[in-house]
């Protein structure tokens, strides 16, 4: 039986424009748009009519894991309180980013991502999640044992996205070693001498694995369609590594002239929404709003807080000059979807999936009044 939903007096965000109209959905597409106010149907009273955004990179599961050093929640909860944050910041479509490899800073024993993606899988089956969650792979291509950790995942329908990271001192998110002694030395309470060994065995893992890593898992991820990121690339040097890789994500890039290279080799540039929301980068790299002036943005993703998904867009269309909310939306929604083959969703055209979010913002930070996945109401 043929299921209809009309949703009225909207101001439906297009991909060029926001039309003040109504949005009808049929059997969880996208059926119609038309202008003008329907007798008929959920009043949105004036609200935003979006679609739903979709997540590329997210570390939120990890910390629902494990809230505390050496603490490890149930599993299946804390996907739960993973979903339920998610899907009321507006994001219908998520890519979990499990971690692999492990080194002396830490990271997963081996099978227990396995064991989380299990955990995703069950909950998926059991009807217990409201976003529809994809895998991505954060391979720590430095740490020794990462291909075993691949290795748990090499038949998973659920990987669309894998990417390369290297966080080894003295280059890429750690070109300078401020940030670095930071991170590591004072939090750790390091010696001067126990600092220096530890930077000269992370500088040594990085020479020894990288490489090859890199090389052999982008090399099963074009054998299996599965989208290739680079990570926190610093120079032109490292965006032609990642072009020989196969990548189509540049995640987290350190400087402008790595973001420029990328995004005019037809790379997508992603960028933290956290980064635009405070203004500047938590590590003290480059501002995502220098970057989207310059206009080499081309993805946001929430990173550590889901919210700021919803509310960077907002905030590039209100400061940033050139910018207009259908451009800034297309950052968490049409361009991501793209960039790793989700032809069907990420608008609202007719056709698509009817992921849509109503926003009721009057000036600051944006209200998520409700949210329909495929057309069902799921917060």
């Amino acid at each position: 039986m043929t299921k209809e939903t009309i949703f009225t007096n909207a101001a439906i965000v297009l991909e060029d424009e926001i039309v003040q109209g109504s949005v009808l959905v049929r059997d969880g597409l996208i059926a119609d748009i038309s202008e003008g106010t329907s007798a008929h149907g959920e009043d949105f009273e004036g609200d935003y009519l979006i679609p739903g955004l979709v997540e590329l990179h997210t570390d939120h599961l990890e910390g629902h894991y494990s809230p505390r050093p050496g603490v490890r929640w149930n599993q299946i909860a804390a996907v739960q309180a993973h979903d339920a944050q998610i899907v009321t910041s507006g994001i219908t479509t998520v890519f979990d980013c499990l971690r692999l490899g492990s080194d002396e800073d830490g990271g997963f024993k081996q099978g227990e991502m396995r064991e989380m993606a299990d955990a995703i899988s069950r909950a998926e089956r059991e009807d217990r999640l409201r976003a529809q969650h994809f895998l991505h792979l954060r391979c720590e291509v430095s740490a020794g044992d990462v291909l075993e950790h691949f290795s748990d995942f090499e038949d998973d329908p659920h990987v669309k996205l894998a990417s390369l990271m290297d966080h080894a001192p003295g280059q890429r998110q750690f070109t300078e070693l401020e940030q670095y002694t930071l991170y590591y030395k004072t939090k750790r309470g390091l010696s001067d001498d126990a600092f220096s060994a530890f930077i000269k065995r992370r500088q040594e893992a990085s020479a020894l694995y990288s490489e090859k890593h890199r090389r052999y898992i982008a090399d099963h991820c074009a054998a299996r369609a599965i989208t290739v990121a680079s990570h926190d690339d610093a120079t032109e040097a490292h965006v032609t590594e990642a072009i020989d890789h196969g990548v189509k994500l540049a995640e987290f890039p350190t400087s402008f002239d790595a973001a420029r290279a990328s995004h005019g080799a037809g790379l997508s540039v992603l960028m933290g929404a956290p980064n635009v929301v405070r203004g500047k980068s938590h590590s003290g790299n480059i501002a995502a709003r220098d970057l989207a002036a310059n206009a080499v943005l081309d993805v946001l993703s929430s990173d550590y807080v889901p919210l700021s998904l919803l509310y960077a867009p907002f905030v590039l269309a209100d400061e940033v000059d050139g910018i207009t909310l259908p451009q800034a939306l297309k950052m968490v929604t049409a361009t991501p979807a793209k960039t790793v083959g989700l032809t069907d969703r990420g608008r609202i055209a007719p056709g698509l999936r009817a992921d849509i979010v109503r926003v009721y913002r009057p000036e600051g930070v944006p209200v998520t009044r409700a949210v329909w996945r495929g057309g069902k109401r799921v917060a």
